[in-house]
């Protein structure tokens, strides 16, 4: 089950957050630091992630995305990477080293993702793909005039994710996305479910306009495909849509779950009555 939040799910301790933000206000310098225009075509050469040392390399991150990606430093600046797909992460920060992706924040990016090997982004890629992501709250007001008139804002993004637009060619966004927006790992279609508004409605306007920071990237061309008959109403719409979206058991703690479990694990079902002969008259 999925729905729109009506508020996220980040409870971080603000005092961590404030010393790693000190810590790390400046990109830590390695080996490694520099732009590299091959940055991108050497991510062929790593191999899977690891979660730990992510984990360990994720200090720089936490300044800006938060600990556990959820972006809580100001969340009207950095997106959340919470749940990103490994692959999808390792990729954008090989963009960035690269000088493949200026757009949006980049210049902020840069700088870090200048200092990581390779493999230190598939590594850090695995780290906040295990991480919980949050969601925000959907615009609910009411559109009052136009094709949409009468709608709330955010179901106009709702009715485009689940049924796309067949008369325009815009295909459901579930279909690469998923119900909730998790995504898929596999073929790398990113999670966005959760996603600040101004964050995905950035994205989708670069979609839109059509500027790839790489000549053969499909998945950016399947992105600007889908995007180019979006008015920005309905880009609108969608963003707000994204920024609620979130799986229903996302909103269960970990102590919910584990009571949960321990309830099921201890319950016996009632024992049914056991017929009883009829007396004889």
């Amino acid at each position: 089950m999925r729905h729109v939040r009506a508020f996220g799910l980040v409870g971080l301790a603000a005092f961590a957050l404030a010393a790693v933000a000190y810590a790390q206000s400046t990109p830590p310098a390695t080996a490694s630091t520099g732009h590299d225009p091959n940055a991108y075509a050497e991510l062929d050469k790593t191999h899977w992630g690891d979660a730990k040392a992510g984990a360990a390399k994720a200090g720089a991150c936490a300044a800006c995305h938060g600990l556990d990606g959820n972006s809580t430093a100001n969340p009207a600046l950095y997106p959340r990477i919470a749940g990103q797909s490994e692959r999808y992460i390792a990729k954008q920060l090989a963009l960035f080293k690269s000088g493949l992706r200026t757009d949006g924040n980049a210049a902020l990016m840069i700088p870090y993702a200048n200092a990581l090997s390779p493999q230190d982004m598939r590594d850090l890629g695995a780290y906040f793909q295990t991480q919980h992501s949050g969601a925000g709250v959907a615009d609910d007001s009411a559109i009052a005039s136009g094709p949409y008139a009468g709608k709330k804002l955010y179901q106009v993004g709702e009715q485009l994710y689940r049924q796309g637009d067949r008369s325009r060619g815009i295909v459901a966004c579930t279909a690469c996305h998923g119900p909730d927006g998790a995504g898929n790992p596999g073929p790398a279609y990113p999670h966005i479910g959760g996603q600040q508004s101004w964050y995905a409605e950035m994205r989708l306007n670069e979609y839109r306009g059509g500027q790839a920071a790489l000549k053969d990237d499909k998945l950016w061309g399947l992105m600007a495909l889908e995007t180019k008959n979006l008015s920005d109403e309905e880009i609108k719409g969608l963003s707000t849509y994204l920024q609620g979206l979130h799986n229903r058991a996302d909103q269960a703690s970990p102590a919910d779950v584990a009571a949960a479990k321990q309830a099921a694990a201890t319950a016996t079902p009632t024992p049914s009555a056991t017929p009883q002969p009829s007396k004889a008259n």
